[in-house]
Formats: C-alpha cells, sequence, structure tokens
C-alpha cells in the first residue's frame, strides 16, 4: 500500500511534466500535445476565416473592378497589411499617448503612460511607458475602421484631421480626434474619437453622411490587426495566452488561436447581437465594444505572413441621399484590472484568463485585493492569502501529516520485513497488511487530503501570473518587480532548500531507487522557478515553510523523531 501512495505522488508528477511540455510546445508555437483545450464547435461559414489569395491587394485594398472593393462586395472588410503612415497625429491625455494615422483616421499607436515598458528588475531601465498598438519596425498592432457593401471610404481612404488637438489639458475631462474622408462613392465618412479622463475606453463615433444622389447601405468593419509574436518578457517554462478572442452571451468567452486561424480552423460564434472581439496578450488587451442589440458578423483571418485580424461587421440601415446616419462604440486599450475591465463592459473582465479554474480564481484574487487593501504591498499580500489558505485547510492538512507520521513511525519495522520477507511476496503483503491494522495506518491518508487542494494552488498560481498588478509591484529590498524572476536567484535556491526540507520530512519508499528519484524530483522541479516570476516563487515558498512547520509541530506531538530521511547515493 505504501507503494501505492507513491505511484499516486509519481503520477502527480508525471502530470506536471506533460503539462510542462504542452506549454513548451505552445510558447514555441505549437499546437499543445495533450490538452489542445479547443474551443467550443461552432458551425459558421467559412468566409469568416478566410485568407486573401496571393497577389489580391492592390494599394493596401483588395483589387476590384472599377475600383470598388472586392472584399467589400462579399461581406469582408478589406483584407490588407498596414502602409506606411501617412501623416501621424499624436494625441496625449492622463493615461494614454496616442498616435492616429490620416489613412483611414486609424488608431497605430498607444503607450500607456501608468505602466513602464520596461520592468524594474530588467536590464532596460528607461522609464518609456508602455507601447501597446504600434505600427513599424518588427512589431504590428492596429485598430482600424471602415465601410463596405460598395466603392466606400475604408481604412486605406486618407482622411483630414478637423483642427489640432493634442493635449488633454487640466480641469479638461475629454478631449475629441475628428477625421473626415472626401467623398467616395456618394458617401463622406467621419470618425471621432472621444477620451476621456481616467478612462481606458474611448468612445468611436462612425457618421456616415450620403452626399450622392442615391440611397447607399454600406456595412461598417471595426478591426483588431496584430502580428503572431509573443512577448519577448516570456518564458519556455510558463506562457499565457497571445491572441484573438470573441465573447457571445452565447458561447461566452472563446480564445482563436493563431495557428487555427492559419489553418481556417477557428471556432467561434460567428452572427451575435452582444459581447465583443478582442486581441489578448499577457496583462494587456484592446478590444472593441459595439452596443448590445447590435447585429454583427464576428471574423478572424489571417491577412498576411505572421499578421491577423479580428473584427465585427455591422450593417447599417439605408441611408437617403442629404442624409446621414451614426454609429457609436467603444474602443478598449488597457491593462487587465479586473474591477476596471468589470465596469466596462460585461464579461470583459475574461480577457484576464484564469483557464478552467477561473471559479476558484476569481476568489481568490477578491481576497488577494482585500489583503493588499490593508497592506499595501502584493508581496505580503501574497504572503498572507497563502497563510490564510494553509489555515483554511489546517485539518485537512493536519489529518495528512498524521498519516505520514504514522508511517514514518513504523517505517523501520517495514524496512526490516522486506528485507526479511524479501523472497516470498504473498508472505511480505500479508504481513505488511497486518502491521497497518494493528497500527491503525492507512497509506493512502496524507494523499488524498493533498490532492484535494491542488486545484485550490493551482488556481492561485494562476491568479499571480495574470494579474497585472504584480508587474512592477516590489516586495522588500532586491525584489522590487514581483512579475518578473529574482535577478540574484535567491528566492529560488530559499524555495530549493525548503522543498528538500519537506521532502527529509516524509518517511522514504522502501525501494532504493525510488527513495532515490523522490529526492532528485525536487531539485529537477525547482530548476522551473529560477526563471519564473518572484511572486510565484515567493507563494511556493511560503506554502513551503508553513508545511515544515505543521508538518514538524505534528511529527512532535506524536513522538516521531524530528530527523531528516535521506537515501544513500552511493
Amino acid at each position: 500500500m505504501n507503494d501505492i501512495r507513491r505511484s499516486i505522488l509519481w503520477v502527480i508528477f508525471g502530470l506536471s511534466m506533460v503539462l510542462i511540455w504542452d506549454k513548451w510546445q505552445i510558447h514555441n508555437g505549437h499546437k499543445p500535445t495533450f490538452f489542445p483545450g479547443a474551443a467550443p464547435a461552432v458551425t459558421a461559414p467559412a468566409a469568416s476565416t478566410s485568407q486573401p489569395a496571393a497577389g489580391s491587394t492592390t494599394a493596401g485594398v483588395p483589387a476590384a473592378a472599377a475600383g470598388q472593393n472586392a472584399a467589400a462586395t462579399g461581406g469582408e472588410a478589406p483584407v490588407a497589411a498596414p502602409g506606411a503612415v501617412a501623416q501621424r497625429h499624436e494625441v496625449t491625455t492622463d493615461l494614454f499617448k496616442l498616435v492616429f494615422n490620416s489613412e483611414g483616421g486609424s488608431l497605430i499607436g498607444s503607450q500607456l503612460l501608468k505602466h513602464a515598458e520596461a520592468t524594474r528588475q530588467s536590464k532596460d531601465q528607461s522609464e518609456q511607458p508602455f507601447t501597446l498598438l504600434t505600427q513599424g519596425g518588427e512589431h504590428i498592432y492596429v485598430a482600424q475602421t471602415g465601410l463596405i457593401g460598395g466603392n466606400f471610404p475604408t481604412h486605406k481612404t486618407p482622411m483630414a484631421l478637423v483642427g489640432n488637438p493634442t493635449t488633454l489639458a487640466d480641469g479638461q475631462n475629454e478631449l475629441q480626434v475628428r477625421f473626415e474622408s472626401a467623398e467616395v462613392g456618394g458617401v463622406k465618412l467621419v470618425k471621432t474619437y472621444t477620451i476621456k479622463r481616467g478612462s481606458y475606453a474611448i468612445g468611436v463615433q462612425h457618421e456616415v453622411q450620403n452626399v450622392g444622389g442615391q440611397a447607399v447601405k454600406p456595412q461598417l468593419y471595426f478591426q483588431l490587426v496584430r502580428d503572431g509574436s509573443k512577448l519577448s518578457s516570456e518564458t519556455p517554462f510558463y506562457s499565457t495566452f497571445t491572441g484573438p478572442a470573441v465573447y457571445t452571451n452565447e458561447k461566452k468567452y472563446q480564445k482563436v488561436e493563431f495557428a487555427d486561424i492559419e489553418k481556417n480552423k477557428a471556432e467561434f460564434v460567428k452572427s451575435s447581437s452582444d459581447g465583443y472581439v478582442a486581441m489578448v496578450q499577457h496583462y494587456f488587451a484592446s478590444a472593441w465594444l459595439l452596443d448590445d442589440g447590435v447585429a454583427r458578423e464576428n471574423f478572424a483571418r489571417k491577412i498576411d505572413n505572421n499578421l491577423f485580424s479580428v473584427g465585427s461587421i455591422t450593417s447599417l440601415d439605408s441611408i437617403e441621399p442629404g442624409q446621414s446616419l451614426s454609429r457609436q462604440s467603444r474602443l478598449f486599450l488597457g491593462p487587465q484590472e479586473e474591477k476596471v475591465l468589470e465596469k466596462i463592459a460585461p464579461g470583459l473582465e475574461l480577457v484576464k484568463d484564469y483557464g478552467w479554474l477561473t471559479i476558484l480564481a476569481k476568489p481568490l484574487y477578491w481576497l488577494l485585493e482585500k489583503i493588499h487593501g490593508f497592506v499595501a504591498n502584493w508581496g505580503w499580500s501574497i504572503v498572507l492569502l497563502v497563510v490564510l489558505i494553509k489555515a483554511a485547510f489546517y485539518w485537512l492538512n493536519a489529518s495528512a501529516y498524521r498519516s505520514m507520521a504514522k508511517m514514518k513511525k513504523i517505517n523501520p519495522r517495514i524496512m526490516e520485513m522486506r528485507e526479511r520477507l524479501k523472497g516470498n511476496p504473498q508472505a511480505m503483503q500479508q504481513e505488511m497488511m497486518k502491521m497497518y491494522r494493528e497500527e491503525k495506518v492507512n497509506p493512502l491518508g496524507g494523499c488524498f487530503p493533498i490532492l484535494i487542494q491542488i486545484p485550490v494552488f493551482i488556481a492561485l498560481y494562476w491568479v499571480l501570473l495574470s494579474s497585472v498588478e504584480m508587474r512592477n509591484a516590489p516586495w522588500m529590498a532586491w525584489i522590487t518587480d514581483l512579475s518578473s524572476p529574482d535577478p540574484y536567484f535567491i528566492l529560488p535556491l530559499v524555495m530549493t532548500i525548503t522543498t528538500m526540507i519537506q521532502t527529509a520530512l516524509n518517511p522514504l519508499p522502501p525501494d532504493p531507487m525510488q527513495a532515490k528519484l523522490m529526492w532528485l524530483m525536487p531539485l529537477m522541479f525547482s530548476v522551473m522557478f529560477f526563471f519564473f516570476p518572484s511572486g510565484l516563487v515567493l507563494y511556493w515558498i511560503t506554502n513551503n515553510v508553513l508545511t515544515i512547520a505543521q508538518q514538524a509541530f505534528i511529527n512532535t506531538r506524536m513522538g516521531v523523531p524530528l530527523k531528516f530521511n535521506m537515501p544513500s547515493f552511493k
């Protein structure tokens, strides 16, 4: 039975290795081998994930007879990689430094002034703000809109800036940036961006003016275009989702892998009248938010080599000559701050992805945030949260440690018996079961209480990995950023030592090879923590220290000698 308990632990270790391998696969742009995690299947027209045919673009817009958009007549947003910037216009507010392009009035740059580009523990100690949207260099990430359904203004159409707004002045609550197109196909498009103080949600109004002689019925598209590269800050040892996401009331939050888009296998709700489309990366996101009740077709597709788009298309009512029609929307650009996201739109907080353990992770984050409200330090908040979790599981852990203490107490007798009866396996098994009954020992008693707690600690892992609040958050002394690895590797070394002590307090397996492997396993596992964020390592150290203290206390109360069990490596 003791071997059964060890076997369960080996299963847990094996599962951990499988998960690490899957993360490695994801980091290198491959599909996960063991847990693909496909989104719920939704039947939809293939056109929503269609790719452009080679050579089908002219001057950045799909080719068509008589200058009309081929994609437009097919009911799709124009497919083209962002071209050169025609004329830049920069605007600075309390939260943003935004860059607009006169071509299409697109938003091609955004710096988040409250978040630094470099982390405090990185080699780059510049004070540059974090860049989310950008066009130029190796990275492309832009927000575009336009009209389709005819020869109408698109995100490739030159637009003129009305006025010259540049700065949100003190005492001013909002700033408007207005672009107007020339007449194209009897239609003028006016885009008005409204940036409000203290808000990461930018209002975007589209006014379609019919200046021609015939009624028109265009469609309005919104899209986010991004390259498929992950952030350089991620490592092979942990990886978060980067890519498009679609939220609807029907299927809730659906992540869309870049690889699935490339293979025309992306599955998500294509037709809806609620929700949003988003681009998600570690700590930050962007999203187009249309009003609920507005029917739209969602799409995600590849538009160039390593360049992808996600967006929505909505039909407008017929506009008579001399008339105009306005459509309101919002563009979110900012950090994944859960409370802020909840107030902006239903379900937007899900861009902060906790995976399948969201039901546990959200209350853990809530408790972590409440603790931070008292101690005002995210490092100590992590420590106190782990203390509270360990206190909540105290009696469950005590049951496991008592079982381990009993096993440790009779372990010498088991070893002697195994040596004495090694030539008679049947007698050995009967003698072992008799010994368990006499001593009232359950060999599995130390496993099940610990297995029950594993989902809670995995959920806490994702809370700490996903929370932007950890970014550039100091703890004490040399730890100035809980989202970055310890620059001096002190915390990982402490974690390794505490893990070894915890292993030494447990009874050794009777088999010498198993005993050696059970000691080597924590060392191999500890290697990953040298590359993990400091906040995660701090959480693990706290858990180890509390486990050692409780286990030592129970061993002492039960009269089990407090000595370290180490195998012979001769």
